[in-house]
This record gives structure tokens, sequence and C-alpha cells, in this order.
């Protein structure tokens, strides 16, 4: 038998793997390996590939028998290619040891730097480079990141040991720091490590790689990790690749360079070399936002009022090249590509490249303009967008005509505008937004550790950081408003403030953040709603050439109307006539209503909702013209309505003429036990058919009003809920043909209308066969599909959905991506059962699966029509 092979090697000019590996080698395996085949300067390495990480987890943490082997291999291919020896003390060879997934999970994992550094081999480095500070400040890196990664010693006693002694020389930057403050430096840290766990800091070059390896594997199952996967709905079992690469270093000296770039502006999608740089540093001081780092090009640093030089100046001839490389990438693999590069001694090297995350306005200017440049097709094009994120277009930005108290000015690192309360924490950040508080995330900059408050967040605001740190990449990926290195706030964790000057902010006080801009603004900012762009409309035209479904919307009210229309929609596929009546002159009638004791006293409440309802329904049907409106009968469980506090007894009992006790008497018999499965639907139709008529009345009486005073045809499309069984369905559906015919003799006019139900219960899909018989249309309910096919209430669920998906019982939330297997099963049998009696019947599917790409793409599929 031969051994199955783990690693893939790549380096000089050529490379075991490729692009097309992602799933094996993990993203940035696969691209280095693709840019070591483009022969570009890429340090020579290899990649452990995803395979190793799954044995990893299905084996208690070990490792495959021969991994070990195929290492020591790929070391020795390394040490002949840089002619240097991991481990030896003249003449180290140093790698570093980072992770990569599949897909992208910017900052989410582990890496080391400068691993095979100990006190003997950091003397040989010295010696090698004749450059001691270099050497020592490496060694005081790799001491760093391999405690916090490895050994669990939070880097943040490591800054805190660096920070008071630069207070105390009086020292101002790290780049000011020489040979001897390093080397101080390293044995307070080496002190540091002893007492936080009690070992001395590895020497052993080989235990360190292990260990390094071991810690990024591990780092695939953090909380941060996890959360991101959630977040972005990254399947848990793809596990991660470990690349361990040849060090190169951007900190030798003012030759040397570390940097981040894009190959267009993710924010704008502008076609312009946009990033940053650092002299004298290694990446991570980029992208943790330690320094706040220097523009790439002439045009930036311009348009950022920046006088500090930008590497096209410092460094043309890198610059040069790098620009070439840039043209070239995004030629080969035909999108807007972020790269990592580092500059030693003059010498250009590609460690990254990867497709660049993008706001969704950037996503959408950079698509159509590939389309002109030929670069991609317009099928292409679309499908380049990520449809979720077309909803930060659909967010309000600030009035321009609202007074602005700007008290701060930041970098504009992902665009638009959100206010909120400030807090200092991702977990306070989490804990207020899940008590309904919006917030603004005030961080001195982000870590991942900060990705769960980065999510429930408005917005993120940080002192530090330029526009490619993890603040500013992570808020682009989510969508979210960000001001990054914001260099006049004074952040103080501790008292929980946000000084600018003589002006204090605490927790909790009011700001608003605009990341176009990047300006700070005290309290809260009026919004408007924003306008299509032109690429959308360019995207959407696209889209709908090659679409299959129809697209309505859920409206109830005219201004959700005109925003639908404003936006395509081809109908309303959903009115939810519930929702009309929890308006407070509406609520008491609706009690009455409920609360009846007989049928008489229920027609006079009624009576009082029937104008009410009519007017709404006249809104719509003007604004709506010839577009079919869905209108759903009465749906909600009974408790949604009744009277639950002393105050709104009372009230009721005042308007209805009942006694306090009555009302009592009355609510606490309508209460029950499960109201998700109790009297609702077309149960309340068949209990108390007289508020279905009233229902059905309305509708006519506006579709006849509206006809008859603008010309225009209607068409209401009445939607019956709950149906469990084709008996509701006939006893709802005579009931309301002859309120139609009641309505039409009464006006004169002619109405046309369809009668069908919201398919939401499994008996409902079983039986589609004999309800379609009496349907023109069916809607696939699947919230409460869901609901009712698993046995979970959605209102409960968050309690304990969370571990199942950890646990990869399930891979999503059921309630945001349509379980295919179960649900989708339920929809097919009801769809295909649905049209074998009924082949003119419409389908269609509303709720919160109707606006995730991943359920749309399923239902395309079904076929449904809208």
């Amino acid at each position: 038998m031969t051994s199955q092979k783990w690693i893939y090697n790549f380096g000089d000019g050529k490379a075991e793997g490729n692009a097309a590996m992602k799933e094996l080698l993990g993203g940035k395996g696969a691209n280095l390996a693709e840019m070591a085949n483009m022969e570009l300067p890429v340090p020579p390495g290899f990649t452990i590939t995803t395979d190793v990480c799954r044995y990893y987890y299905e084996n208690k943490k070990s490792f495959p028998e021969d991994l070990k082997k195929q290492v020591k291999g790929s070391l020795v291919q390394l040490e002949k290619s840089m002619d240097a020896k991991f481990g030896d003390v003249k003449n180290p060879l140093l790698v570093s040891v980072r992770s990569g997934a599949a897909i992208s999970m910017p900052g989410m994992m582990d890496t080391v730097l400068n691993l095979g550094l100990n006190d003997k081999t950091v003397e040989g480095l010295a010696k090698k480079s004749k450059d001691r500070r270099f050497a020592f400040d490496s060694y005081r890196r790799f001491i760093q990141m391999y405690s916090d990664v490895v050994l669990g010693v939070d880097h943040h006693h490591f800054e805190t040991i660096l920070s008071d002694y630069k207070h105390d020389a009086s020292i101002l930057s790290d780049t000011d720091m020489g040979a001897a403050e390093w080397e101080v430096i390293v044995e307070k840290y080496k002190a540091e490590v002893r007492m936080r766990v009690g070992i001395e800091f590895p020497q052993d070059t080989e235990q360190q790689l292990w260990g390094a390896i071991g810690a990024v594997f591990d780092s695939w199952s953090i909380e941060r990790a996890i959360t991101y996967r959630k977040i972005h709905q990254i399947p848990h079992d793809l596990g991660t690749a470990v690349n361990v690469q040849t060090m190169v270093f951007g900190n030798m000296g003012n030759d040397c360079a570390t940097g981040v770039a894009f190959t267009r502006d993710p924010s704008t999608g502008k076609n312009a070399f946009y990033g940053e740089y650092l002299v004298n540093a290694q990446g991570e001081d980029v992208v943790a936002g330690i320094r706040t780092p220097q523009q790439l090009t002439v045009e930036e640093r311009k348009a950022q009022h920046s006088d500090v030089p930008s590497l096209e100046e410092v460094m043309p001839k890198v610059f040069k090249e790098l620009a070439g490389i840039r043209k070239k990438l995004e030629k080969h693999y035909r999108d807007m590509q972020d790269i990592e590069f580092t500059v030693q001694q003059g010498k250009l090297y590609m460690l990254q490249t990867r497709t660049g995350k993008r706001t969704a306005r950037a996503a959408l200017k950079v698509a159509c303009d590939m389309v002109d440049e030929k670069l991609i097709s317009e099928t292409e094009a679309v499908l380049r967008i990520d449809a979720g994120c077309l909803d930060q277009l659909l967010h309000p930005v600030l009035d321009p005509q609202a007074v602005r108290e700007v008290i701060a000015t930041g970098l504009p690192a992902s665009p638009g505008a959100a206010s909120g309360r400030i807090v200092f924490t991702a977990d306070e950040a989490e804990a207020l937004s899940k008590r309904g508080q919006e917030v603004i995330l005030v961080r001195i900059e982000t870590s991942p550790e900060d990705i769960h408050g980065m999510e429930a967040a408005n917005g993120i605001l940080t002192s530090r950081g330029g526009m490619t740190s993890h603040a500013a990449v992570v808020a682009r990926g989510m969508g979210k408003v960000c001001v990054s290195g914001a260099g006049d706030l004074d952040i103080d964790y501790g008292s929980k403030t946000m000084k600018i000057g003589d002006l204090v902010l605490r927790h909790g006080d009011a700001i608003t953040i605009e990341g176009t801009s990047g300006e700070v603004i005290k309290g809260m900012v009026p919004t408007i709603d924003p306008e299509p762009s032109e690429e959308l409309d360019r995207i959407l035209k696209w889209a709908d050439a090659a679409r299959i479904l129809k697209v309505r919307a859920n409206a109830e009210t005219p201004r959700d109307v005109k925003t639908a229309l404003r936006f395509g929609a081809e109908g309303i596929g959903l009115c939810r006539t519930e929702h009309m009546f929890f308006d407070a002159e509406r609520i008491l009638a609706v009690r009455q209503m409920m609360m009846a004791d007989d049928e008489d006293e229920r027609r006079y409440a009624l009576l009082k909702l029937l104008p009410m309802q009519r007017h709404d329904f006249e809104e719509i049907f003007k604004l709506m013209g010839d577009l079919p409106v869905c209108i759903r009968l009465l749906d909600p469980p009974l408790h949604e309505f009744l009277p639950h506090s002393e105050r709104e007894m009372i009230e009721m009992a005042e308007s209805s003429g009942k006694t306090l006790a009555e009302v009592e008497t009355a609510a606490n018999k309508m209460k029950e036990s499960n109201p998700m499965l109790g009297h609702r639907g077309c149960r309340l139709g068949i209990s108390y058919p007289e508020i279905y008529e009233m229902q059905a009345r309305a509708i006519f009486e506006a579709a006849s009003n509206v006809q008859k005073a603008y010309g225009k045809k209607v068409h209401p499309e009445i939607m019956i809920p709950l149906i469990a069984t084709v008996e509701e369905l006939i006893l709802m559906r005579t009931l309301i043909e002859k309120t139609g015919e009641s309505v039409m003799r009464e006006t004169g006019q002619k109405l046309e209308y369809s009668v069908g139900t919201m398919i939401e219960l499994p008996r409902a899909c079983v039986r589609a066969d004999r309800i379609a018989e009496h349907a023109d249309f069916f809607s696939f309910g699947t919230n409460d599909l869901t609901q009712t096919t698993f046995g979970i209430s959605r209102d409960d669920a968050g309690t304990f959905l969370d571990r199942y998906q950890r646990q990869n019982i399930l891979l999503h939330d059921p309630f945001v991506t349509v379980d295919i297997n179960g649900v989708g099963t339920m929809v097919q049998m009801g769809a295909d059962r649905g049209r074998q009696t009924n082949k003119k019947i419409k389908l269609g599917i509303c709720g919160e699966h109707g606006g995730d790409p991943k359920s749309v793409d399923f239902f395309a599929n079904v076929p449904l029509d809208y």
C-alpha cells in the first residue's frame, strides 16, 4: 500500500498543486501554488492538507503516522532551496506557520511567524544578517505569537510589558528600539511565559513546529472561527490546511517593508491600485492596526491628505514590479484580488493572493467594469454578486440636510452610516444588541476575538489601524459600517470613556459614524433611504434575463408597497392582514371581536373594522395597479390580540361595557398551552366565519371602488391560511365566493380574483393533490412548515440550535436556510401532487427562506413560480 499524500510543495517557479485544489489545500495554499506556477516571487514552502485537519479531529487530535516523515522530507527540500538549515545555530532556516481554509476567514485562525528561533539560532541570525536589532526584534515577535497561539498566554500581557518599557525609557515607537532594548524585552517575555504557564519557552525547533501545526488545526474550532462560520454560513466540516513557508523579512531595516493591497478599491470598486504598507515591519503590524500604515500610491496618499510618503515614492522600483503583478493576477484570476507582500532588502516577495472581500456597492461596480473590460461575461457578473450582500444597498444613508457635529475623522474603511450607543467590548455589544439596542463598538483596534461583537454592532470605530486592518476587512465582509484609524480618539477601557480633546463620551452615549467619509459625529443623525445605483440596475437586468422565479414582496402599508415597486417587485406575495390590526386605535375593536359573547356582538365589532380594512386595501390596490396582490386572511394565534396588562384589561372593560372580572375571565378562557398549534389560521374562520366574511367584503369593496374610481383592473388573490384538510378549504372558499357575488351584485362591478391557500403543514403537503382541486394557487409557508416538520418553535430554537450546528447535526439554522432533505421534500411533494390534479395551479414560497440565496436555489429547481 502506498501512503496517502498529506503534503504539497511549492516554490522555485513550480508547485504540486494549483488554484483548483482549494478544498484540499485551502484557499491560501492553492493560491500560493498557483502563484508559484505563474513564476511569481513566492517564498518556497509546503501545505499540509485539509484531510489532515479532518483526520486530526476524527482521531482525538492525533496526526497520521506518516505525516512526520512527509514534513521532514519537505523541510529538507526547503533547506536545499534556501541554503539554510532548520534549527541550525549558524545558518538557521525560519518559517511561518499559517492557516488557510477553502473559504477565506480573514484573521479568524492562528498564525505563527519567525518559527525556528531560540536562544542559539537568534545569535546565528544576528551574525548572518549582520543586524542584531533585527534578529532580536524577530525573536520577541516569535515569543509573543507562539506563546499566545500555542501556550495560551494572551498577547496583551506582552503588549503591556513592551508599553511599560517604552514609557519608562521614553521611547515613542517600536522602530526606535535598538538591539539592546529588544534583548531586554526577550528576557522579560520569557520570564512572563515562566510565570504564566510554569515552563521555559520551548528551545527545540522541531517541538516548536509541531506545536504550531497542532495549534493551527486547533484554531479551526475556537469560538471566533465558529462564530465567523455561522455568520457567513460556512460548513463546519471543511477543515483548514496549514501552510509552512520560508520566512522573508520586512523588518530588517529601511530597505524592507510589508503591505496589504487590493487590485481595486474594496470600498468603492474603483479601478485603482489600493493598499497600505509599513517600512521596517512584519505583516501582522499592518493587519493588526498596531501602527497606522502608509498609502501604497501617491493618488491615495493625496486622497487621505497624508504627508507620509507612499510606497510609490519610497520604493519606486518595487512599486513598479508590484503594479505589474497586480495586473497579471487580475487577468489570471479575472477578479479583484487581495494580496500580501513583503520587501526584504529591496526584493519583492508575494505571500498571498485571494479573492478580495468588498462592499456591495464595490462588488457591483467591479462586476460591471469587468464586463466592460471584457474580462468576464454578463452571466459571470451576476454570479459574482453575493445576493445576501445587496441588503447593504437598501439601508439608509445620512440625510445631507441634517446638522452634523463632527468630533473626529478616521479612515473610510467600510461605507454606509450607522448610529448607536457606545460600547467598548464585544460582549457588551452582543448583550445590548440582544436587548434590542443599537450600538457602535468602539475599540483601540479589533482582534479576531471581537467577531461576535462586530456582528452584533451597527458599526465599528477604531482609533488604530488602516484600510486593510482586521476591523476594516471583516466589516466590509459583513457589510458593517466601519471607521478605522481615528487617531484623535483616546479610548480608555478601564473608565469606559472616549476622549477627543476636551470632549469626553462615555459608555451609552450616542454617536454616528459615516463609513464613506470617515466622520465620527456626536449624537444620532437622521437618515434617508438610498437610491438604487446604475450598476445595480445593470446587474438586475442581466439577472432578469436569466431567472425563472418571479419576485414579489411582503407588504401591508403604502410605504412598504412603494418601496417594493421601486425595487422592481412583480406583485405582493404576502399581505398579512393581522399586521393591519395592531394599530392602537384598532386593537380594541379586534379584542372586542375576539372576546365577544355571541355572533351579534362579534359582528358589531367587525363593523368598526370593515371600513379600516377596506381603506387599507384601497391604498394598496391604487398603488399596485394591475399587479397581483396576495392577501392572507387573519392568521395569528389568538394570544397575540388578548389584553395582558391590568391597564389593557381596564381599557377593554371600559370600551366594551363589560366588567373587569368578565374581561379577565374571557382572556383566561382564550389562553392556549401551545398557541403555535392552537386556534389560528383557517380554524378562526371556521369557528367565527363572520371574521373572514368581513375581510373578504373589505377586499371586494376596495377592489370595486378602485376599479370604478381609477379605471384600474385589480387582481386580488385571497389566501386562506393553515389549511390541513380539503374540507376546510371548500368551506372557506364557499364563504369567500358568496361574499364576492354579493358585493358584485351591490356594486354592479365585475371582479376578477383567485382563492388559494398557504401550505404550511405536513398534512397539507401529503394531501396537496386533493387540496389543489379547490385552490388556484399554493404559497408554501416554510416558516411554519419548518416548525411543524421539526416540531421546533422558532421563537425558542435559539436556546439549543447553536449546539446542533456545532456538532454538525444541522449544518444551517433551518429557519434561515431551508432544510432541503426534510422541509424541502415536503415542498417538492406538495408541488408535484398539486400539479397532478391542477395543471394551472400557481406555486410560490413566502417567508424568510424566500430571501435566502441557498433556499431560492432549491425553490427554483422544484420549480416554483414565484
